[in-house]
């Protein structure tokens, strides 16, 4: 992987760069959708690349060691091979499912033992197996696997937790640069920042993994019910350590606004889940603001679902059709709701690189963080 950093903000900390994979190029600042279990929810490979225009996706360790298995993506060819999509991909190492099975799971130095959720057998995931896992899998970026704390965090466990996410890391480190790539292309490995939101651990921890100097770096920990204005601070306070020739990314976030602001921080990469769950739902991300299209203002409503939309459906559907497929519990409702969320957040990240090329992104991203938070 090779990372150039094209253009910085005067006034911000935004970047527009440039990520160079085997599987293609990544115009940044990008975000991914999530494609938890080797695809994302409602949108079929050839959409995710011609309408909304995808750069790259996610998969999950976790989800994909269960099923389909690790014999079944081999067998395939890896990742690329078993969904088809041949695009970049990034998975997650599955520290993030390992922390919401709380109920499920034992955590020691060693690894962590849990239990499935689909039958409750017993498993276990170790720095090492988890770099083995991720390289059957095929992914162009894996990441470490780390303890993400849970928020509200008292500072001594997460002092404990860093200081264990810290030995993975080596070990992490260790496993993954002695092994090599399965399918012929190239693979890099993402260390993660934790620390909670506490800045002393964060500072810490950025220091720790900026010193690995690998080419890349994540920010994890965040966007677990803590403000987020104490999500800014911490996100500045590491963009302000990592190092500004690697990219850098936000993992699990999140709403249009919180891009927004992240990309203002110097962040270059973001994932979530929120624009394709909340799509399900009926809860549309606009140009124009958020839309809850089940309510009833929406009904004859024959104006486009989004008329700035880069996909076609959504310029050429109405609100009113879209709100009787979602009265109906028709499948189509869900299915275009996601092209339409997952389309904006595209386009707002795509506006924002060029308003960062041009000079002109602070004054328009305040600008566009009200309009993308109100609710029409």
């Amino acid at each position: 992987m090779n990372f150039s950093l094209l253009h910085t903000d005067p006034h911000s900390r935004a970047r527009a760069g440039q990520i160079e994979t085997d599987h293609g190029t990544i115009n940044t600042p990008i975000f991914m959708p999530v494609g938890t279990a080797a695809t994302v929810k409602a949108v079929h490979q050839h959409e995710l690349r011609d309408d909304i225009r995808a750069q790259i996706c996610l998969g999950n360790t976790y989800h994909l060691y269960l099923r389909p298995g690790l014999d079944v993506i081999r067998a395939a060819g890896g990742i690329h091979g078993f969904n088809g999509w041949q695009g970049p991909v990034l998975t997650d190492s599955g520290g993030y499912q390992v922390y919401s099975l709380a109920h499920r799971r034992k955590i020691k130095e060693e690894g962590v033992t849990f239990q499935s959720h689909i039958d409750g057998s017993k498993h276990v995931f170790t720095p090492e197996n988890v770099m083995d896992i991720q390289r059957i899998i095929g992914a162009d970026i894996i990441m470490a696997f780390d303890e993400c704390t849970p928020y509200p965090c008292d500072f001594k466990y997460a002092e404990k937790s860093l200081g264990l996410t810290h030995r993975w890391l080596e070990r992490c480190i260790e496993r993954f640069d002695s092994t090599e790539p399965i399918y012929g292309h190239k693979q890099t490995f993402f260390p993660i920042v934790q620390g909670s939101t506490y800045p002393e651990l964060r500072k810490v921890s950025a220091e720790t993994i900026a010193a690995h100097g690998r080419e890349g770096n994540a920010i994890g920990g965040l966007s677990v019910g803590e403000p987020a204005e104490e999500m800014y601070a911490m996100t500045e306070l590491v963009t302000e350590i990592l190092p500004k020739d690697k990219p850098r990314y936000l993992m699990g976030v999140g709403t249009p606004e919180n891009i927004l602001e992240g990309i203002a921080r110097g962040i270059d990469m973001f994932d979530c889940v929120l624009p394709t769950r909340n799509a399900r739902h009926g809860m549309l991300y606009t140009s124009e603001g958020i839309i809850n299209i089940r309510n009833q203002k929406w009904q004859t409503d024959f104006s486009p679902i989004d008329p700035a939309s880069t996909v076609h459906t959504s310029r050429t559907h109405s609100r009113a059709y879209l709100r009787h497929l979602f009265v109906c519990n028709e499948i189509l409702g869900m299915q275009l709701a996601t092209l339409q969320n997952l389309s904006f957040y595209l386009w707002l990240v795509g506006e924002a690189r060029a308003h960062i090329l041009d000079g002109t992104f602070l004054i328009w991203k305040n600008e566009m963080v009200k309009k993308v938070s109100q609710r029409l």
